[in-house]
């Protein structure tokens, strides 16, 4: 029998054995997972090569083009899929490659000096599958010195495969963390640029005070200053106007129709009043006279719609003519980039190092020097600046309500099966007899027949997965966009934290405790604790059944992931689905219209002619590999537009999910050792998914391939984060099963803070680069991003033909 073939629900049993375990533990065994898993990413893969080939290259391609599609895919490096997909979508493939290979190297050393040591244990286990764990070591074991051992070799191959990542990501950042430019032929003006927040709202109008303040401090090495109107204001005045132009017409078109009824009726109207009885007619003539002293006419509403356009016209005529109000905002554009970085840090340490009481000049009071807050600007692109101008107190408000509702989330509906809970015990206050002939029947369902089994171990992890993918994303996204960050990536960063935080509390400490919710593993650890009850809460986390049941839940969890979550995943159904759908919309007379095609030019580039993308081949029906066709990328066109598009692919969601993974692996890594292969394969197979699917599927031209890399540096916070959780779980089994003499305990407590202590590699300045770089004045033509983004684009001639 196999070493899979155990269910979760037996971990926990008496280790006597039983001589109809076999026959008992067929149905809703991890193996029984793993067939079903295994069918379902098969039929999915089925699906994508008889099916979505053809649609997303138009056509089903030859063995011959489907090898070479497939061999292009494999082979794209970061840099290309940097330049022509955007360099977020490199980053997240950099991210899952350098991820492949660190779990790649923990699960050789899981898998050949772990899983030996935990079967050489001597503790009495009936469950093949607990006797691959740790539990299988008696407790103060010497065997235990060598897990920490490994734990040690585990940390240093983490930190060296996380700092190698570093290295590969510099490619698609712009600057690095001190401002310097990681390429030297970076195009993008952010490296010069400085963004200034809490100025007087007033300099936008008359920005001459901010920019002879900053040519004073530096003569000649600023190039240009941006201040922004309040956009956010802006946007809400042209929708306002849009609306009320259409309730006026609205209105308008209604009274002269009524008009030209009436006129028509009103003789008809005359002979019928001399059959209306009096107190009827007497309460209509009341009624309009009252309508008309309380304003409910419809002259009277559109006199009022006329006013509150007189008001907006005024307030849309003082952007037009530079007299609205700024949004607090200034960007700052310099000449080189060593002044650019030199500026930021000299006004950084002045705010940190002004006491009070301290002299200043009268321009700075009247600039409120002493409010800035500065930074490195980061590109116009990522910019949200619909929401330049909304009120410091908005943005508190709204991030306190946001930050409420996710703690109370965290609380009470952290998991699906906290939602089922609560949902039961309101049905049981409504209804307990319906309650107990539910569970009476769920009984009867777990030991009737192989469906039972399929629903109480298979679908669980799918509710889960379904949840964790589509519901809960989809609520913290939106909470995320309500806080209305100033920029995508902040936004992104925003998003990403959120789902860590509910992925880690359900996926390792609510699983890990057999917890449904935070709400009740506090009042138990309460109860134990504070109520002074004789227990030992902490020590049941580390009991044999208990782990093994935990660690055998976790390898269930990461094979459904596997294999039905990415071979779902290569099917892309959501906007295979939208494109679809939109086919399916077009009426004949639009089927009639051709659509039109944008013709793009293609940038001449000697890294472009490095990448073969293999198209449908004109050879389609050939089996001929010697004589294989490629094309250009010159089939897939560069649009350098200056407009980015929308990005369809969640990588705030993805990336959440992935580090989620990377953590649960890292954790169970010495516990179970036959989790660790799964979370390699997971981040393998993922990887080349992710790679064609952005190749193919997500692909927009128009993206940047660089950024600067702050949503990156929040990732790399959380994969350091994950190796520290690895050290903490250790920590927490070496003082509860460890030495007697704790000793264990706090040496892993010594590699911790070593670990912490170690220096990452961060991107350091290079003075050869800069000495080469160019300045500002060289490849800006024209007015730069941040002018063309902070213009008002508002339709001037059409405002001007309407009032």
């Amino acid at each position: 029998m196999s070493l899979l073939s155990i269910p979760p629900s037996m971990a926990a049993q008496s280790p006597s054995p039983d001589p109809d375990f076999p026959f008992r533990a067929w149905y809703g065994n991890i193996q029984y997972l793993l067939n079903i898993s295994a069918a379902g990413a098969a039929s999915c893969v089925l699906l994508f090569l008889l099916v979505k080939l053809r649609y997303d290259h138009r056509r089903f391609p030859g063995p011959s083009a489907l090898a070479a599609k497939l061999l292009a895919v494999y082979h794209a490096t970061p840099a290309q899929i940097a330049l022509h997909c955007g360099a977020d979508a490199a980053q997240f493939l950099i991210v899952e490659r350098a991820s492949f290979f660190v779990l790649l190297a923990v699960s050789l050393i899981a898998l050949f000096a772990s899983f030996p040591l935990n079967l050489s244990g001597s503790v009495p286990l009936a469950d093949p599958f607990a006797r691959t764990t740790i539990s299988h070591i008696h407790d103060g074991s010497p065997i235990l010195w060598l897990h920490f051992l490994l734990a040690a070799i585990i940390v240093a191959v983490s930190h060296l495969g996380i700092s190698r990542m570093e290295d590969d990501l510099r490619i698609t950042r712009f600057r690095d963390g001190n401002g310097n430019p990681s390429d030297p032929n970076s195009s993008s003006i952010a490296i010069f640029t400085m963004m200034v927040q809490g100025i007087p709202r007033s300099l936008a109008s008359n920005k001459a005070p901010l920019e002879e303040y900053l040519q004073h401090r530096y003569p000649g090495k600023v190039y240009r200053v941006v201040v922004p109107f309040d956009l956010c204001t802006l946007e809400y005045l042209t929708s306002r106007w849009t609306k009320l132009q259409n309730e006026i017409s609205w209105l308008e078109a209604r009274m002269d129709s009524q008009s030209m009824l009436n006129e028509e009726d009103n003789d008809d109207h005359e002979s019928s009043q001399i059959y209306e009885h009096p107190l009827l007619r007497k309460a209509k003539e009341m009624w309009a006279t009252l309508a008309v002293k309380l304003g409910f006419t419809e002259e009277e509403r559109l006199r009022k719609l006329h006013n509150l356009k007189l008001v907006l016209q005024n307030k849309l005529l003082d952007y037009k003519e530079g007299r609205a109000q700024g949004s607090g905002i200034a960007f700052v554009v310099f000449k080189d980039v060593y002044t650019a970085n030199k500026a930021v840090r000299d006004l950084r340490s002045e705010r940190s190092r002004r006491s009070i009481g301290q002299f200043v000049s009268v321009m700075e009071l009247q600039l409120g020097q002493s409010r800035w807050r500065v930074e490195r600007a980061p590109p116009a692109v990522d910019i949200y600046w619909n929401h330049l101008g909304l009120s410091k107190l908005s943005l508190r408000l709204r991030k306190v309500a946001v930050n409420t509702c996710l703690l109370l989330m965290l609380l009470f509906f952290s998991s699906p099966l906290a939602v089922i809970n609560a949902m039961s015990s309101a049905a049981r206050i409504i209804n307990a007899e319906a309650v107990d002939h539910a569970h009476t029947w769920l009984t009867w369902l777990e030991g009737s027949s192989w469906f039972g089994a399929l629903i109480l171990q298979f679908l669980p992890n799918v509710l889960i997965f379904v949840s964790l993918y589509i519901v809960i994303p989809s609520a913290l996204s939106y909470l995320s966009k309500f806080e209305c960050h100033l920029t995508v990536s902040g936004e992104q960063r925003s998003a990403m934290l959120k789902m860590v935080c509910f992925f880690l509390v359900n996926l390792i400490l609510l699983r890990a405790m057999v917890e449904s919710s935070l709400e009740n593993a506090i009042l138990r650890m309460g109860r134990c604790y504070l109520d002074g009850e004789d227990c030992k809460q902490i020590e049941q986390y580390i009991s044999a059944s208990f782990l093994s049941r935990s660690c055998l839940d976790t390898l269930a969890f990461l094979i459904t992931s596997t294999f039905l979550g990415i071979s779902f995943d290569l099917l892309a159904p959501v906007p295979w689905m939208k494109n679809i759908l939109k086919k399916f919309r077009k009426n004949d007379m639009v089927q009639l219209v051709p659509e039109q095609i944008v013709e793009n030019t293609v940038e001449q580039n000697d890294e472009v002619g490095n990448l073969r993308m293999p198209l449908v081949s004109e050879r389609e029906g050939s089996l001929d590999l010697h004589d294989l066709e490629v094309h250009d990328l010159s089939e897939y066109p560069i649009n350098r537009s200056f407009h980015t598009p929308k990005q369809t692919f969640d990588f705030a969601q993805y990336y959440a999910f992935n580090l989620t993974i990377f953590a649960l692996t890292m954790i169970y890594s010495l516990f179970a050792p036959l989790v660790v292969p799964v979370g390699a394969i997971y981040f393998g197979y993922r990887y080349m998914v992710d790679k064609y699917n952005f190749l193919f599927v997500y692909r927009a031209r128009g993206f940047p391939a660089g950024n600067d890399g702050k949503l990156m540096d929040r990732v790399l916070c959380i994969m350091h984060f994950c190796v520290v959780l690895f050290l903490l779980s250790m920590l927490f089994f070496f003082s509860v099963r460890g030495d007697s003499t704790k000793l264990q305990a706090i040496l892993t407590l010594g590699l911790l803070f070593v670990y912490k202590m170690l220096p990452s590699r961060s991107d350091a300045g290079r003075p050869s680069l800069l000495e080469g770089i160019q300045t500002v004045d060289s490849f800006v033509d024209g007015p730069t991003d941040y002018e063309v983004f902070s213009n008002t684009d508002f339709n001037w001639d059409i405002y001007e033909s309407q009032s």
